[in-house]
């Protein structure tokens, strides 16, 4: 008797059980994963806003780097018209940081001696651990030595077997190394392009390559060597004061003295027909085109310097690193037109003795 009780209970526990597991709703699909680099990856489009990314850098009347500054202390203006910061950091964070090196025939000697041991101190003293580079070279073509990695030594052992010849196609090696410089997985992206002469080689002219730049994230850093040459100038760089040897990684407050802009722009750009960017005719337009490589970092907020002597690249390149370790991050959302067109950024800090440099605007494709 207790046997037939029993069977029907046992069925309607079941019973119960798989009513219960079909009323469970199904569990949410696994989400991706989150790359490096934070939810603020590039672009996000959401419901036709599209979120402006824009990296500053600020400095006193000095050159020092300005710290402890707080997202109410800046202003941001799209088209002259304010809008609201909606994300803010002024934490050190991860650079994707790419470098394209001029090879050409006269880097050879000291030039290129002193920009591998520059860069040599860059890699393993002023960047930090979770920064990812790769590495350019440039002379008659570009050619990427090094794709996109934090081994140190790989990058290193590639500037070690760099051996200079040929022309400078610059604006061509800028226009292949911006592609590769977007896919890095920081949110932060950066290019530093090193030369000594002005482009003879490049089929891309400079005003494309500030279209290309213009419709990117990326900022621009250039360091131009401009020894003594047979070009004429109608206006020279001041002298730069000998710098003190940077601290390693990170740095310790600002650089006393040191100002982060740019020197002025030398001439037209060398005369000829390489002034902007086709291919240039003699020696007079072999020296560094500071014009043109101010066209290509200023609208990005990166920016140009420019040293007499190799031996300087050294604190140029510490200067740099400096910059991109203490700079601001600012959100905002906008939701104009994708237009194709350019439209301006300016931004501002409360207090007016201040200087900033940003990138100049964006194109809304």
């Amino acid at each position: 008797m207790k046997s037939r009780i029993r069977v029907p209970i046992v069925a309607a526990a079941l019973a119960v059980l798989v009513v219960s597991l079909h009323a469970q709703p199904p569990s949410p699909p696994p989400q991706p994963p989150v790359r490096p680099g934070g939810e603020e990856q590039g672009f996000r489009f959401k419901s036709g806003v599209e979120l402006i990314n824009v990296t500053a850098s600020v400095s006193d009347a000095s050159g020092r780097f300005v710290s402890g500054l707080r997202q109410e202390d800046f202003a941001v203006y799209e088209d002259d018209q304010p809008v609201a910061v909606t994300h803010f950091n002024a934490e050190r964070v991860p650079v994707s940081l790419g470098i394209a090196l001029d090879t050409s025939g006269s880097m050879a000697g000291s030039k290129i001696q002193e920009a591998q041991s520059a860069l040599d101190r860059f890699l393993y003293e002023l960047l930090d651990k979770d920064d990812e580079i790769f590495l350019y070279r440039f002379s008659n073509v570009p050619m990427l030595l090094q794709g996109w990695t934090r081994d140190r030594q790989l990058i290193s052992r590639a500037l070690g077997r760099i051996t200079p010849n040929g022309g400078t196609a610059m604006y061509d090696a800028v226009a292949d190394a911006l592609p590769l410089t977007q896919q890095g997985q920081n949110r932060k992206k950066a290019l530093l392009v090193i030369s000594d002469g002005n482009d003879t080689a490049s089929g891309t002219n400079v005003r494309e390559v500030k279209r290309l730049i213009r419709e990117t994230e990326v900022l621009v850093y250039a360091i131009g060597i401009d020894g003594e040459g047979d070009g004429v100038r109608t206006q020279a760089p001041p002298p730069r004061a000998p710098m003190p040897t940077p601290f390693p990684f990170p740095f310790p407050g600002g650089r006393g003295g040191r100002r982060p802009g740019t020197f002025p722009p030398i001439g037209g750009g060398g005369g000829g027909t390489g002034g902007w960017g086709g291919r240039s005719r003699g020696n007079a337009d072999d020296r560094v085109n500071v014009a043109a490589l101010r066209e290509m970092t200023d609208d990005s907020g990166g920016r140009t310097e420019i040293v007499r002597d190799p031996r300087d690249l050294n604190p140029a390149t510490a200067g740099i690193a400096d910059e991109l370790s203490k700079q601001y991050y600012l959100g905002y959302q906008s939701s104009g037109a994708k237009d194709g067109r350019w439209h301006s950024i300016r931004v501002e800090v409360r207090n007016h003795a201040y200087r900033v440099r940003a990138r100049r605007g964006y194109v809304a494709s």
